[in-house]
């Protein structure tokens, strides 16, 4: 009972902190911003859920932040593996220069992307010195850039969770596997995978739950012809001051976040039990 009571009370300032300095804004930023009723909101929710042109923002958000997810765990987790599996002695600087981009500004490493995607930028000179095409072609402000800018913004992201959970799979499974006769790619498929299912879950979501909310990135290689659910919420918050539609498009983010999180939690259960 003691030791109950040290640790609620060991938790009880972090709880305080996240509910005063996190909760309560988020929750007041959804259904009670600055002067405007919570009916509004939902009028304007229902309004965009029928609007063509939000539509399209939203399946917009959702196919290109389902692409990275898939993209950055498929590179990932490959990465992470071959770290926690490693035996050489420069594991470590291997893992942080995996995961050194994080240590970078994320408005600089966008900012690189304009450089290279640009009519001027290195593969439009790269194509046309080479003669494969004749003019340099439009990369920038297309959805292959936005989708580039998020995967190289959140790969490092998945790949030091995903090695978290390799790292916890013990290697003398691998060897108990080859012993009995399976193939490299066999315990790789039946033994490793499956148990840092769970790891691959969390990097899929935090992944999803960044590119759903990320900013900068869209807004500087998508341009205004390709809009997402991020850009779009800014815009009502800071230009048009349109508090009913930034909150009716945060409740959208924040669903879309809270259903492909549960989907792949319960996929992830499934896959465990199979």
């Amino acid at each position: 009972m003691r030791s109950r009571s040290t640790t609620a009370l060991l938790l009880l300032p972090g709880l305080a902190f996240l509910l005063l300095g996190f909760l309560v804004p988020a929750l007041a930023m959804l259904f009670a911003p600055p002067g405007t009723e919570t009916s509004a909101i939902f009028v304007r929710l229902g309004e965009m859920l029928v609007d063509p042109y939000d539509l399209a923002i939203i399946g917009r958000t959702l196919l290109l932040s389902l692409i990275v997810t898939f993209v950055c765990v498929l590179l990932g987790f490959p990465v992470a593996y071959l770290l926690a599996r490693t035996s050489s002695r420069w594991s470590g600087v291997l893992l942080a220069l995996a995961i050194f981009p994080l240590l970078l500004s994320n408005v600089v490493r966008t900012f690189g992307w304009l450089v290279v995607l640009g009519s001027n930028g290195a593969i439009g000179q790269l194509l046309t010195g080479l003669g494969i095409v004749d003019e340099a072609p439009q990369l920038l402000y297309t959805p292959l850039a936005i989708v580039l800018g998020l995967t190289q913004l959140f790969l490092p992201l998945a790949i030091i969770t995903c090695y978290s959970a390799v790292s916890q799979v013990d290697a003398g499974l691998d060897d108990a596997a080859r012993g009995l006769g399976a193939s490299r790619g066999r315990t790789f498929r039946d033994v490793v995978l499956p148990l840092s299912l769970p790891g691959i879950i969390v990097a899929a979501t935090l992944v999803f739950a960044g590119s759903v909310t990320a900013y900068t990135t869209p807004y500087l290689l998508g341009g205004s012809g390709n809009r997402m659910l991020s850009t779009q919420l800014f815009t009502y918050s800071s230009v048009t001051i349109d508090w009913a539609s930034a909150s009716a498009t945060a409740i959208i983010m924040t669903v879309l976040v809270f259903v492909v999180s549960g989907i792949s939690s319960l996929a992830g259960r499934k896959g465990a039990t199979a």
